[in-house]
């Protein structure tokens, strides 16, 4: 009987996942001179078990605006896995890819990539987005990427004129709300039942929430909350800092704009036990005298969030 009722106590004990969601501007460009000894060590304060990295790729040389333009320069994204190890992630993959902002995934436990989107036709997913799978609770995680498209006016414009007449229109909102669709129409929605599942979206998504709009002041029938109107009342998913803190704006960037997200299905949802964004020590930020428009650490604040399951 005592065996039995150890074994019990076992299979019911409690599983505590922590995730790190950072944008990290350019594959860390503020800490790649310096070999990355303070991101690494920040990363170890947290001790993540899942971090999630947009713009995880190296594109500026060390302390300039200045792009590489020799394979052998970019350390990231390709060696990922180095720099996982250490800070203690065995793991690590690169979720979404189109361009030269991905986004990459890390972990002490094993990772499964899914898929990787880059949009067809007449809807393109401009950094790319990503679908993988962790295993946690007996259950799996399932961890959607995303980095939508950053400017006011249409993909692929190029005369400054035309731009001008776009952003009026609000065809950047439009694009990114198109985006958004696509991702979710190829991950969540695929899944008969996901809605009942352990799901997450994160990222920076580029575009501010209504759910924000007691700060914003915005005008109900501004272009600018498409995005955010699209997945709040189209899918299952959950504005885990808007519902974690009502009432409360929680900016991301230091331009105080909250356009990074975490998104959960109501079952992951329910398994948070503290979410935040962490504006102090290393993450604090400020713009780079010399390489503007560039910031250290990053233009981005992290995002941590607790669950337990």
């Amino acid at each position: 009987m005592a065996a039995a009722l150890l074994a019990l106590s076992s299979c019911q004990k409690s599983e505590d996942l922590r995730v790190l969601y950072w944008n990290i501007q350019d594959g860390m460009w503020a800490d790649q001179g310096n070999d990355y000894v303070n991101f690494v060590a920040f990363v170890k304060s947290v001790d993540p078990d899942v971090c999630v990295w947009c713009e995880a790729e190296s594109r500026y040389r060390t302390d300039l605006h200045e792009k590489m333009t020799e394979r052998e320069e970019f350390y990231l994204p390709y060696n990922w896995d180095l720099l996982a190890r250490r800070y203690g992630h065995e793991y690590a993959v690169l979720a979404g890819k189109r361009d030269g902002f991905p986004q990459v995934i890390t972990a002490k436990r094993p990772i499964r990539l899914v898929k990787r989107l880059v949009g067809e036709g007449d809807v393109q997913v401009v950094h790319g987005a990503g679908l993988a799978t962790i295993p946690v609770g007996g259950d799996s995680l399932h961890i959607v990427t995303v980095h939508t498209y950053p400017f006011a006016y249409d993909y692929g414009l190029t005369d400054p004129e035309l731009q001008k007449e776009s952003k009026k229109r609000g065809d950047g909102d439009r694009f990114r709300e198109k985006e958004l669709r696509y991702i979710v129409a190829h991950t969540l929605e695929e899944r008969p039942g996901a809605e009942n599942g352990l799901w997450m979206m994160l990222g920076d998504f580029n575009a501010i929430s209504r759910a924000d709009n007691f700060h914003l002041g915005r005008k109900e029938d501004d272009t600018a909350f498409l995005t955010h109107d699209y997945i709040t009342a189209e899918t299952p998913y959950l504005d885990a800092v808007s519902l974690k803190y009502p009432g409360e704006y929680q900016s991301t960037t230091l331009s105080k704009r909250r356009i990074d997200f975490v998104y959960c299905t109501p079952p992951l949802y329910e398994k948070i036990r503290d979410i935040r964004v962490l504006r102090e020590g290393y993450p604090k930020n400020h713009r780079d005298s010399i390489a503007k428009p560039l910031c250290r650490p990053s233009d981005h604040l992290p995002i941590v969030v607790d669950f337990r399951f």
